[in-house]
């Protein structure tokens, strides 16, 4: 629970007084590898800190093909946030790849807080404004990098990573194929 405190306060500080009403709508679980966080086609109800461990968050094309959006990557946030603020179903489910610890607590028990403790609705806008500038970068990352450039950024993005999930999750988030992303490893490893 201290390291959820030390995250959202890196994030923005929140009162004594508002800790005390945040902390105990957080209840620790745990995700295994291959377990979802939130599903397609589900409500989203909840949001999560995630402590450690490694989450994608991804979508799947009408042949049945999966495309790596995001990996969330402990400490931060995760939570399927437009079924949250929509209250549609989910469209781009959460899994863990790796052990995960969370923090989970109900996005309306939180969302209820905000009229009361502004630093917490602080908080939620600062939280949000982080994740439209991740969606921006990837867009741009995605149209103006080429493979190479994207791999580079992607390892110093998440220097763990590629020791923690398989190739071939990391070749969807690139946008590319696994065969394409072992010949770039090889071309790099060769020119250094």
């Amino acid at each position: 629970m201290q390291r959820l405190k030390e995250f959202i306060d890196s994030i923005s500080p929140i009162s004594e007084t508002t800790w005390l009403e945040v902390a105990p709508l957080f209840a620790p679980e745990k995700l295994e590898p291959q377990e979802f966080f939130v599903e397609s086609g589900r409500y989203a109800q909840k949001m999560a800190f995630l402590e450690s461990g490694c989450v994608r968050a991804f979508f799947t094309n009408s042949q049945g093909k999966e495309y790596n959006k995001q990996f969330f990557v402990g400490p931060s946030m995760i939570g399927a946030y437009t079924s949250l603020l929509t209250q549609t179903p989910n469209r781009i489910p959460q899994q863990a790849l790796t052990h995960c610890k969370l923090w989970v607590a109900h996005y309306a028990e939180l969302e209820r807080l905000y009229a009361q403790f502004h630093d917490l609705e602080t908080l939620g806008r600062k939280v949000a404004e982080h994740y439209f500038l991740e969606k921006e970068r990837k867009e741009l990352e995605m149209a103006l990098m080429d493979a190479t450039e994207r791999y580079l950024l992607f390892r110093q993005t998440f220097p763990t990573l590629e020791q923690l999930v398989p190739q071939y999750q990391i070749a969807s988030y690139l946008g590319i194929s696994s065969t394409q992303l072992s010949r770039l490893r090889a071309k790099l490893k060769n020119s250094s």
